[in-house]
């Protein structure tokens, strides 16, 4: 008769061990916007060490006892309705910005190097103009400023979920690079008629 496999069986991780691994996690409450986490207001679930190490000693967060989740419940609900009600009156802007093409021109050099850049600014001058209402440049989403040319999507975060898309068609316009080669023999020529007045004059 075979005996019998047994399989392994796994160590039982107790919760005390599953926190000294970073598992636990714990709930905040956001004192100001964070990047790829939330708003100011929201309530956010994060790990322990990311709270306590960061979120909590700078400032962002604080620990979302019963009694502030409760508060901030009641805050998020307010807010909600404050931004539902400047999504309808919005709605309509957005529907004009939404598929908007706007052209801005840039100077390049003879390579196709863009001379600077093309900043939210520049494109919310260009949308306002556009649309004929004033547009934040804070509300034109770029991660880094525009740096060729050609037709580039770009998101404007009016308000809650209105994400109008807007595409930047930046367009070159030719800058005349000076030739290196004949910059080089003017200067020689200019070096050449320096030498022959001193021979002149001496």
């Amino acid at each position: 008769m075979r005996t019998p496999i047994l399989a392994p069986v796994k160590p039982t991780v107790t919760a005390g061990e599953a926190n000294k691994k970073g598992n636990h996690r714990m709930k905040v409450i956001l004192n100001q916007d964070v990047p790829k986490l939330g708003d100011a207001g929201s309530i956010q679930t994060v790990k322990d060490g990311f709270a306590r190490n960061y979120l909590i000693p700078q400032g962002l967060a604080t620990e979302a006892t019963t009694g502030r989740l409760k508060n901030a419940e009641q805050r998020l609900r307010s807010i909600q309705r404050k931004v539902e009600r400047e999504e309808e009156a919005q709605k309509s802007l957005a529907e004009n910005i939404d598929g908007l093409r706007v052209a801005i021109n840039a100077r390049v050099g003879e390579q196709g190097r863009l001379y600077g850049s093309i900043t939210s600014a520049d494109v919310a001058e260009k949308i306002s103009a556009a649309v004929g209402q004033e547009i934040d440049r804070r509300k034109v989403l770029l991660d880094e400023p525009i740096r060729s040319i050609g037709d580039h999507q770009v998101t404007v975060h009016l308000v809650g979920k209105l994400r109008p898309v807007v595409t930047v068609s930046v367009v070159g316009e030719q800058v005349e690079e000076p030739d290196v080669e004949e910059n080089s023999a003017a200067t020689v020529d200019a070096a050449s008629d320096e030498a022959a007045e001193d021979v002149t004059e001496a």
